[in-house]
């Protein structure tokens, strides 16, 4: 995991491309209504709200939908529960991405075992990374810990896929050691669906974000949004190899690429293999085309809106590394674009009164990120990140172990630039700790997303730098991305934005974000000016070192 972040290959070859009929994008599912967001409290918010929107309707897919629909839970426990129990509830789909499911994690086993043994109709596919799920073979794995559920519930019924980068080939593939190959690039999404609901997380299927990893986690009780998030993971699956269970290899697995795949296999034909992808994912991942409409008529709500709903979803992908490096950015993720349209209207002056919180466990957010919540018109606004002791890394041995204070030189850079450009009486630096990593009671601290609150015109006066923040959440932003160069560059991302004007939502999304906080405390530049927090030169030489043979940390 520690170099997740190096350079890409390639080579060439060119194999037929089968496209099966669930692939193939649906516009009819989307919302094509390029209206504002409808609020019972008056049009003046929902002007506010509409700026965003209608900006985002020419970037991602939409969908409308109540706020009720939405489920936020907050502890990793909680999230466990919910997943199992679902699970054991889903009478016809589940479907799994993650990064990996952890190779003891013979609970979640089992309860996949006992829903199939249940329901005869219930099929389970399950979409994880090859090299992250492979890494420990011919030892217990991922891949070994999943494939005898092919053997006991048959193909027919159950699918194990593992995604190759088409970045690590060749001579680089065979040479470099597995807990480094990571550095080409990753299936990073966290998709957990089950019938017509899906939980979009950061979260991935192992005990630590189980029991005492902080994420976030929001079930979303929609068909519409699980069957595209469906059809995401289906797409992705058919590019991905085929996990077999074999009694005779030592692994307990094989990986085969079946013929009715979308592409030639990454590992053959990389180049060839990029190209058939984005032929697949590119009509998934745009918004659909829509009747061009006047200025008047856009801002009429359409036949979904008038119906009650309040709450609209993006889906956001970043899958840059299955498209052409020459591929323009807002082709291969719509992630990226939506975050430099809601972060560049942030900075209007009419957003004067509005604020914002942005998290990320490893705060290393890509430099377009930091530029954009940098010149926003907001106050009040906040950064959560991981304290040294609540970093995945904290007491690791080796260079691993110099990346908690190489990430405290980083927040310790953002503060010394918002201070720079002004931004230190309404920018402020949090560090989430939740006792010692590696210690009884001890987190550690996984969470990722952004919080704006959009009061109307009409709302009271600016909230105080010095008080508590009391509007409601507006917008919000979640999913498996870091927000790192690498997220944009490396990994497979997908995650979604919500805009609502329902003030339920609104205030779940409030206790949600205050809920982080209950564990964060005020950092200042005087505080990483202590002797305990000053970095040594190792640990600058650790990032250079990684900077040079891969990027961001």
């Amino acid at each position: 995991m520690i170099v997740r972040s190096i350079a890409r290959c390639s080579a060439t070859r060119r194999l037929p491309l089968c496209r099966p009929r669930l692939l193939q994008a649906e516009p009819r599912r989307y919302s094509t209504s390029t209206s504002a967001v409808t609020t019972p409290n008056g049009a003046s918010q929902a002007s506010m709200l509409g700026a965003f929107t209608s900006e985002l309707d020419k970037i991602a897919p939409k969908f409308e939908i109540e706020g009720s629909q939405i489920q936020i839970l907050r502890t990793p426990l909680e999230f466990y529960e919910t997943l199992k129990a679902k699970i054991l509830g889903a009478e016809n789909r589940i479907f799994l991405s993650t990064l990996y499911i952890g190779k003891t994690e013979h609970e979640l086993i089992s309860t996949l075992q006992q829903a199939l043994r249940a329901k005869p109709r219930l099929k389970l596919s399950i979409l994880t990374d090859a090299l992250r799920g492979t890494r420990e073979s011919p030892d217990p794995s991922c891949a070994s810990l999943l494939a005898p559920l092919v053997t006991e519930f048959g193909p027919e019924r159950v699918e194990i896929r593992m995604y190759h980068t088409p970045n690590l080939t060749g001579l680089r593939k065979k040479y470099i050691p597995k807990r480094i190959n990571e550095g080409w690039g990753l299936q990073h999404m966290k998709l957990y669906g089950m019938d017509d609901e899906i939980i979009l997380s950061g979260a991935n299927l192992s005990t630590d974000y189980f029991t005492n990893r902080q994420d976030r986690y929001h079930v979303f009780s929609s068909k519409e949004i699980t069957d595209y998030f469906r059809s995401i993971h289906d797409a992705v699956s058919h590019l991905s190899f085929l996990v077999n269970p074999s009694a005779q290899d030592p692994a307990g697995y094989t990986l085969s690429w079946p013929a009715p795949n979308l592409a030639p296999s990454p590992l053959i034909s990389p180049r060839a293999y990029v190209k058939h992808s984005s032929a697949v994912l590119l009509p998934l991942i745009q918004p659909p085309a829509v009747p061009s409409r006047s200025s008047s008529s856009a801002s009429a709500p359409s036949s979904e809106t008038s119906k009650g709903t309040n709450t609209t979803i993006y889906p956001l992908l970043s899958l840059t590394q299955l498209f052409p490096p020459s591929s323009p950015s807002t082709a291969s993720s719509t992630e990226a674009p939506a975050l430099s349209s809601i972060l560049t209207t942030l900075s209007q002056p009419q957003y004067s009164t509005s604020s914002w919180t942005f998290t990320a466990g490893y705060f290393n957010p890509s430099p377009f990120l930091v530029n954009l919540l940098l010149r926003t018109a907001s106050i009040q606004n906040t950064v959560i990140t991981a304290s040294q002791q609540a970093n995945g890394f904290y007491g690791s041995k080796g260079v691993s172990g110099l990346l908690p204070p190489a990430y405290t030189l980083l927040s310790r850079r953002f503060l010394e630039r918002a201070e720079k450009e002004r931004r230190k009486v309404d920018i402020g630096l949090k560090e989430w700790r939740r006792g010692t990593v590696g210690e009884d009671g001890g987190w550690t601290y996984h969470a990722k997303g952004l919080w704006i609150s959009v009061p109307s015109p009409s709302s009271l006066s600016p909230p105080s730098p010095s008080s508590p923040e009391k509007e409601g959440v507006s917008i919000s932003v979640v999913g498996s991305s870091n927000y790192t160069q690498r997220s944009y560059a490396l990994d497979l991302e997908a995650g979604a934005c919500i805009i609502t004007s329902d003030p339920s939502l609104q205030q779940r999304l409030k206790e949600e974000k205050d809920h982080l906080g209950e564990y964060a405390g005020v950092v200042t530049r005087d505080d990483f000016a202590r002797s305990e927090r000053r970095v040594g030169l190792q640990v600058r030489i650790a990032m250079w070192i990684v900077g040079l043979v891969g990027g961001a940390l």
